[in-house]
């Protein structure tokens, strides 16, 4: 089983592209809680573009990854590595079989042999010292290699004679004997990787190994070194510029290396005899444990130091203090202060950004983000300018007009010009409309307002919520400190101060265990006490006190950089170095050096270099004075050797200054002699000349090198590397040879030894090779250990005790937070000439360019670069069309301004077939000003062109590597628990309780974790994102996707949570502790606001157990926080549909239907609140819910539910017109009647719900008349009527308002015109009087009788008009409302009034007038509403008599009965059903109020009289008189869904759908678009014949139809599948399959048949309303009544 790829079908994704699969069981060990662990090793398979099909699979296997797994985890992720009784197969057994297989017998004799031939080849090798080696020697080691081969008898070969061999044969001048005993160390590391580690280790632990070895033997075994572990950490650096590390310091790395990991291989060998036997002393076996790891950490710390001081990561460290990481969540997004690479004092926000789209600084490259905006920029958008290009500067603004493929291809409209211009995509930044857009603070208001309020208060810690964002912060806090614990270090930062306890030598070391003696009641301390002990702070900041006297720079460097003494060490020397760099110390200020002088002699420019040094400068000076000094004296240079052994920084300064200006030529002969004599002392080579080595070779390259300098330089250079040939390789690494090349061609080949330095450096290029390899190695070797610590903390959940860990993190993550993008290296770039131009540069257009104009030589680019950064790339960018203007020699120069551009970094010939120049590559000095300068272009050209500039920088750093690395182990880590916990939750529902727990202790060890460890926060966020979308991602994935049952184990929790919700108020019961722990899990769920959301992918029902899949592709588009949120609000939201569905089954009939409904959608809003905090989406969730339980009612049970609501709203608003408390209590029922209702919105039920509220609505308008109240519900709830009918309903209540004042002034004019008239005819007859005298009269009157007949007949026409006019008592005021039969329900309006028959001549006289108004106002053009419309009077209205001291509130029927009855005492009914034309039902329910005890009549029975008579009472039988107000209108009638106006209802649905098939098969696969579809819908439900106009007319009430009911059908049959969308237009509709159950029967549809009607049903569903016009009722009359 072992090393066989049959697992492949259990992938984890680590990336784009990237999975993991578990490829073999390594070894066993038993973990920290007793259970045995398994390692397993993960191979990294890479997918192509192609698609997931197996040819395009590539099989890294040299990638793989470690990782130990618990039982549980193996069965949830890779169980095939399971036997069949279910238990982990081990690791294979091969070997023992094997070994077993040889006879004993002669498994000794072959020992023997091996002695024998051992004793052999070292006698053999003694005799040939000095000689060639003979034959029988080769042979010899050849048969011993042979035998190495054989694994049994491995054993054999750890004989330390052996060792000795090797040594001897390692140490042999012949390279045969040194070739031999390499492949004997082959054979023997061949078996496995601890044999193989064992021998080097062996070897590299003899005593003196280095004495015994030369450079040709520790190449030799560096090489089996680097190739033993090339396969074991293949981890690239590419294009990161690593340092040149001597061979020495690589051999010291290598012993460290194999030390560290011999001992993790011992830690987990005894973790696996631990478990393997029962010892009978657990305490001996928990020692030794104790002493490994102590041991372990002791020596990965010594490897940390040697390795940060090999990369020189302490002396960048010095230049830049670390800086503490800010206590934030590292699991959510933080916002960015500042652009990258730029101090926080020099980001300037602007005045207005886009709060949804992404700034440049947030690509990579420019390209990306041109694509970026490119797809995202819409025409409308406004923009701003990133860069000056032509007329247009940075930071205008403008509005983007169109794009296109031309060049430049955008076009935008800007404002300070006025005019369109075109610019390139990368230019722009994306502000979008003007809604996405924010005004923000200028940075300094910003800075002040965070000064001001540092100073005025304390600021809250991060545990602090505010109660605005009450779940955005942190849910995952640190735990509490125990007050005892935090007196005393803990274990890390004790064995980090042990470290430098136990690097101290005899005496120091036992003056610092006196001190702890003393401290610690004289206790004897031995390793094992000293490693548990428990030191108190006092006593570590004596020790911290104490060390630095003790320790040498190197170690007190080390001191200085860690945690404990930056915690707990003195303040006034935690910032201060040993001694400062050649900068520092050239920057100090002269003062100090003139207060205290060192010494006092001559002011050489030695002196003045040494003054900056401190103390330890005069090391220099004697040992110069030494030098020089006449017959050396070894005894006075050897203590000053020693000295800097101890105190280097002298040393680094004196050889560093070489790179000073060329102008102190005396200080660089004088430190080359210096230099040149240390070299011969042997103690001299320890020094650390490789750390300095760049300095000589920037005197080297300088093109103004003094040509002494420069010959003294290469005599210094040649001796050193012919003494220690690791500083050729050195040397080599650097580019000597081409630096060298350069000089002899300057100098014409007349510098002594530079042609043999040359060649010397030459031959190290395989050296300079290996060294790189193994450095690669060692470090990747060093951070996959480091990797694997991360591990096992997450595992076994203990800190972290490895000394230097956070200094080794916080180097390999420089550069996270600081980096620069290609766009922001300069400041800004200058041209030699046309500056309008220079933009061409840096546009990323290579077909525009920048074309000088001058004189030949005198063209130039200057670029500005930005404060510190160092140039990785530099690149010019010309093309060969160009023909003369393309260049042909360009010269590189840097200085520090433009006025000292001396320094000639690089020249570069220009082929004519060139595109790409690379003219710089991985600067290591920075410069502010680089200049370009075109001496010569091709063909004798005077003017040249240039296509574009790129400059890449800074200069890579490790943070990339070990970011891919430690988010490709925190994924696989995580996403193999989250599969194992996942695998619990399938197996039993209730462990999902313990999930918050688990996800609680997780991720707070990470966020302490990077708390403790990690510099910054973009390393913490990376950290933190990525364990997010490991570990919560797919568990929320998992426990939200639906099983076999359709119910999700979350799903089903949170129905447990709303279900016990009312038990839970008890704090004590077991409910609250349930509730408790749901509500911990998802608040924890939610840490993280949501990203950017994929697109929604549906659940399907997993298998239980084994048998699901464990493909989790899937999970890497859909592992984002987005998905979290998402699958989430699914969840929730089919959690409440559940709940709302349960109580609308149960409780629907009901009579307290919707004060219940809304109890309870108001507990499901606080149960949402208290789960998920107030977050929208889970609001939108609910919503959702309660929306899809709705839609599952049939049609006649949501008709029910719909009328019920109605009602509700009705008497609550007539309840509110009460007053006082009970008013404001029904007001408050009504606010929550009116958010639950919302809901309605958008749903078929919606038009249900709009019919019955119109009917409430017209009752109540008509009978209480309106009031503000109507049009604050219709403003909350409008959304919940289609029709807009309710709206339509108070516009037609307005307008007659507004036409009733029009007819107050109407009637004015009438009444003044008939007193004109009479004032006329009074003055006409006194004027005929006088003139004619009594002759006239009898004429007079005989015309008078002729003419009296048509007078008569004109005055009786106008008499009902104007009779009112003169009635004799106070005139009533008579109020009309018309009503519109559009908006009006037509039940209400269906009773016709006869006011000839039926009113009083004062009334109809008004109605005729209004009449005879509303007729004339139809000409009005602003009154004109269409076709002409006619009024018809109908019973609706109400009234108010006097009725002695009573004032009646009455309808308009009961007015006119009790008006009749003031001519008749006694009225019959039946009498009074003839005169009125009004149903019998209608006038029983308006004389049922009128004969109660309040009323004013009373009722007998008649045997003559057929049902009975009606007479006024006689209030002299009263007790006392009534009086005030009474009110007898008839009492409201509700409706009932299930009567016949709600089956009519479904019948009309029922019919569209029929026509709505019938019309889309006539039109076959082709389809009618939705509007065309509509609209012959309308059409055929007027005219016919489909359905046929007497079965529309069978519906009576209902037969109405709009477009809105058209829709609502359509979506439904697309629901159910009858009707489907075309893909690529989905506008269209066509015929899908049959339909059984929508064509109804005509015949069972017709009131008159006896048959039952076939069981229909109309199921509700989510509607959309489109913009098609509402069908035109063709009715022209118009409805009134009065008041």
């Amino acid at each position: 089983m072992v090393g066989e790829l049959r697992y492949r079908e259990f992938r984890v994704p680590l990336g784009p592209g990237l999975h993991a699969y578990p490829d073999e069981l390594i070894r066993q060990r038993v973990g920290h809680d007793g259970h045995p662990e398994y390692q397993i090793r993960w191979l990294i398979l890479r997918r192509g573009e192609d698609g997931e099909g197996s040819s395009s699979q590539v099989d890294c296997k040299a990638e793989h990854i470690l990782l130990w797994m618990s039982n549980d985890e193996i069965y949830a992720n890779c169980h095939k590595m399971l036997g069949e009784d279910g238990q982990v197969i081990g690791p294979s057994q091969e070997t023992a079989g094997e070994a077993g297989a040889l006879d004993k017998s002669v498994l000794g004799e072959m020992e023997t042999d091996v002695k024998s031939l051992i004793q052999r080849a070292l006698r053999q090798l003694e005799e040939c010292v000095g000689t060639t080696p003979p034959a029988p020697l080769l042979h010899t080691v050849h048969v011993l290699s042979a035998y190495a081969s054989i694994e049994p008898l491995t054993g054999v070969f750890k004989d330390p004679r052996v060792l000795d061999l090797l040594m001897h044969m390692l140490s042999s001048p012949d390279y045969q004997i040194r070739w031999s005993a390499g492949r004997m160390i082959q054979a023997l590391a061949s078996h496995d990787a601890g044999t193989r580690t064992q021998i080097l280790l062996s070897l590299s632990q003899q005593e003196a190994i280095e004495k015994h070895l030369d450079f040709d033997s520790r190449c030799a075994l560096l090489a089996l070194f680097a190739q033993a572990t090339l396969s074991e950490h293949p981890m690239s650096f590419e294009g990161i510029q690593l340092p040149q590390v001597p061979g020495r310091l690589l051999f010291s790395l290598v012993k460290r290396y194999l030390h560290v990991t011999s001992l993790l291989d011992q830690l987990n060998d005894s973790a696996a005899e631990l478990g393997a036997q029962n010892s009978s002393a657990p305490e001996e076996s928990s020692g030794e444990r104790g002493r490994l790891e102590l041991e372990f950490s002791m020596a990965v710390g010594t490897l940390i130091s040697e390795l940060v001081q090999a990369m020189r990561w302490d002396w960048a460290s010095s230049r830049q203090r670390p800086s503490a990481r800010s206590s934030c969540s590292i699991f959510q997004p933080q916002l960015a202060e500042a652009g990258p690479g730029l101090p926080p004092t020099q980001a300037r926000p602007s005045l207005r950004r886009s709060r949804r789209f992404r700034p440049r600084p947030e690509f990579a490259s420019g390209n990306t983000y041109a694509l970026y905006v490119r797809d995202t920029l819409q025409p409308g958008m406004r923009v701003r300018m990133l860069d000056d290009f032509e007329e247009i500067s940075a930071g205008d603004e403008g509005e983007f007009r169109q794009s296109n493929s031309g060049v430049p291809p955008v076009q935008v409209l800007w404002e300070s010009t006025g005019r369109t211009y075109w610019v390139h995509w990368h230019m722009l930044e994306i502000l979008g409309f003007e809604e996405d857009t924010e005004d923000v603070v200028e940075a300094d208001e910003y800075q002040g307002a965070v000064v001001s309020g540092a100073q005025g208060i304390a600021l809250p810690s991060w545990r602090w919520k505010p109660m605005t964002e009450l779940y955005a912060v942190p849910y995952v806090l640190p735990e509490d400190e125990d007050t005892e614990e935090s007196e005393h270090l803990t274990q890390a930062e004790w064995w980090e101060l042990l470290f430098f306890i136990k690097k101290l030598d005899g005496p120091d070391h036992q003056e610092v265990l006196q001190i702890l003696q003393e401290n610690l009641d004289g206790e004897i301390l031995d390793d094992e006490i000293l490693a548990e002990l428990a030191v108190p702070m006092e006593l570590a900041q004596d020790l911290l006190l104490a060390l630095p006297q003790r320790l040498d720079d190197s170690a007190l460097r080390d001191l200085r950089n860690c945690r404990v003494y930056r915690k707990y060490g003195p303040q006034a020397l935690a910032g201060q170095l040993a001694y400062p760099s050649l900068p520092e110390a050239q920057a100090q200020p002269q003062e100090s050096a003139a207060k205290e002088p060192l010494i006092q002699c001559p002011n050489t420019p030695l002196h003045r270099l040494v003054e900056g040094c401190g103390p330890a400068g005069k090391i220099i000076l004697d040992l110069e004075q030494a030098l020089s000094s006449e017959g050396t004296q070894e005894n006075e240079v050897k203590p000053l050797l020693l000295l800097l052994q101890r105190q280097p920084q002298p040393f680094l300064t004196l050889m560093r200054s070489l790179d000073t200006p060329v102008a102190n030529k005396a200080l660089h002969l004088a430190a080359l002699r210096i230099l040149m004599r240390l070299v011969d002392f042997p103690e001299a080579l320890l020094l650390p000349w490789h750390e300095a080595m760049d300095a000589c070779m920037a005197c080297l390259q300088s093109p103004d090198t003094d040509r002494e300098v420069l010959q003294e330089l290469i005599f210094f250079l040649y001796h050193l590397a012919s003494v220690s040939r690791d500083y050729a390789v050195v040397l080599n690494q650097l580019g000597a040879r081409d630096a060298i090349s350069r000089a002899l061609e300057k100098h014409l080949g007349e510098l002594e030894l530079a042609q043999e330095l040359r060649d010397m450096v030459f031959k190290c290029e395989k050296h300079a090779h290996l060294y790189r390899k193994l450095t690669t190695n060692i470090l990747g070797g060093c951070i996959q250990m480091v990797l694997g610590q991360i591990e096992d903390h997450r595992r076994t959940h203990q800190p972290i005790n490895i000394p230097f860990f956070d200094v080794f993190l916080r180097y390999l993550c420089q550069g996270s937070s600081v980096e620069v993008k290609e766009d922001k290296c300069w400041e800004k770039v200058e041209v030699s000439s046309n500056p309008h131009r220079a933009s061409k540069l840096t546009d990323r257009n290579p077909k525009t360019y920048w074309e000088s104009n001058g004189s030949t030589g005198s063209h130039y680019i200057t670029l500005h670069m930005h404060q510190g950064v160092l140039i990785r790339q530099l690149t010019l960018l010309v093309a060969g069309e160009d023909s003369s203007y393309m260049p042909a020699r360009v010269v590189v120069f840097g200085g520090d301004s433009t006025s000292s551009l001396n320094t000639e970094l690089n020249s570069v010939n220009v082929m004519p077939s060139a595109s790409r120049v690379i003219l710089l590559e991985n600067l290591n000095r920075f410069w502010p000003v680089i200049q370009i300068r075109i001496k010569r272009c091709q063909q004798g050209g005077i003017d040249t062109r240039i296509r574009g500039l790129e400059v890449l920088g800074p200069k890579p750093t490790f943070w990339p590597v070990f970011r891919e690395q430690l988010c490709r182990h925190t994924r696989l880590f995580y996403m193999v628990r989250a599969q194992a916990w996942s695998q619990d939750i399938a197996e039993d529902r209730r462990s999902l309780l313990h999930l918050s727990s688990r996800l609680n202790g997780a991720l707070r060890q990470e966020q302490n974790f990077a708390d403790h460890f990690l510099p910054d926060n973009e390393a913490a966020q990376a950290l933190g994102k990525t364990c997010w979308e490991a570990l919560v991602s797919p568990l929320v994935q998992n426990i939200t996707s639906p099983d076999e049952d359709g119910i999700s184990p979350l799903g089903w929790l949170l129905d447990q949570y709303l279900e016990c919700r009312e038990a839970a108020h008890n704090p004590q019961s077991r409910a609250a502790a349930f509730s408790s722990r749901v509500r911990r899990l998802t608040h924890l769920l939610v840490h993280v606001e949501p990203c950017e959301a994929p697109p929604a992918v549906g659940t399907t029902p997993r298998p239980k157990g084994r048998n699901r899949s464990h493909d989790w592709s899937s999970l890497a588009t859909r592992g984002l926080p987005s998905s979290i949120m998402r699958n989430l609000t699914r969840c929730w939201q089919s959690a409440v549909e559940e709940q709302v569905n349960s109580f609308l089954t149960s409780h629907w009939r009901d009579d307290d239907f919707v004060p219940r409904y809304c109890e309870h959608f108001n507990n499901l809003q606080k149960s949402s609140s208290e789960l998920f905090g107030p977050r929208a989406a889970f609001l939108l969730a609910l919503q959702n819910g309660c929306a899809g339980a709705l839609l599952k009612l049939p049609f006649l049970k949501a008709a029910h539910v719909s009328e019920q609501f109605a009602r509700h709203i009705d008497q609550r608003i007539q309840g509110s017109r009460i007053g006082g408390a009970r008013g404001m209590e029904m007001l408050a029922q009504l606010q929550r009647c009116l958010e639950t209702v919302l809901i309605f919105s958008g749903l078929e039920i919606a038009t249900t719900f709009e019919h019955y509220y119109q009917h409430y609505m017209a009752d109540r308008l008509l009978s209480l008349g309106s009031s503000w109240l109507e049009g604050a519900v219709l403003e909350q709830i409008g959304p919940c009527f289609p029709n807009r009918l309710p709206q339509q309903m108070l516009r037609s209540l307005s307008t007659s308002e507004e036409l009733q004042r029009q007819f107050h002034v109407y009637q004015l004019q009438r009444l003044d015109q008939e007193l004109l008239k009479l004032e006329d005819t009074e003055k006409k007859i006194q004027v005929g009087h006088e003139a004619n005298g009594k002759e006239h009269e009898r004429e007079k009157e005989e015309e008078g009788e002729e003419t009296g007949t048509a007078a008569d007949v004109m005055e009786e026409e106008e008499e009902e008009e104007n009779e009112d006019l003169y009635y004799e008592g106070a005139m009533p005021e008579v109020s009309v409302l018309v009503l519109s039969p559009r908006c009006w329900p037509t039940a209400s309006i269906c009773h016709m009034l006869n006011p000839r028959t039926c009113l009083p001549y004062y009334l109809r006289g008004t109605l005729n007038r209004y009449s005879n108004f509303y007729n004339k106002s139809q000409s009005y053009p602003a009154l004109e509403q269409g076709p002409h419309q006619l009024l018809q009077w109908t019973w609706l209205g109400r009234a108010e008599l006097q009725f002695g001291d009573q004032t009646l509130h009455v309808s308009t029927v009961q007015m006119w009965l009790l008006l009749y009855l003031n001519d008749l005492k006694v009225v019959s009914v039946e009498g009074l059903l003839a005169l009125s034309g009004l149903s019998p039902d209608m006038l029983n329910q308006a004389i049922g109020p009128l004969t109660s005890s309040r009323g004013p009549l009373d009722f007998h029975e008649q045997k003559d009289v057929p049902g009975g008579v009606l007479k006024i009472r006689d209030d002299r039988e009263e007790p006392r008189p009534r009086r005030g107000n009474v009110w007898l209108l008839p009492p409201q009638t509700y409706l009932k869904a299930e009567d016949e106006e709600g089956r009519n209802l479904e019948k009309r649905r029922n019919l569209l759908n029929c026509l709505i098939v019938r019309i889309l098969k006539a039109h076959g696969d082709e389809g009618l678009h939705i509007d065309q579809l509509v609209c012959l819908v309308l059409e055929a439900w007027q005219k016919g014949p489909c359905p046929p106009r007497g079965l529309v007319s069978s519906l009576g009430k209902g037969s109405a139809c709009s477009s809105t009911d058209v829709l609502s059908c359509i979506l439904h049959l697309l629901g159910k599948g009858t009707v489907r969308r075309h893909g690529d237009r989905p506008q269209m509709l066509s015929y899908a399959v049959p339909v059984t159950v929508m064509e109804p029967h005509t015949e069972s549809l017709n009131p008159s048949s006896s048959g039952p009607n076939p069981p229909l049903t109309f199921h509700t569903l989510q509607i959309r309303s489109r913009g098609v016009p509402y069908a035109s009722c063709t009715s022209t009359q118009s409805f009134s009544t009065f008041r």
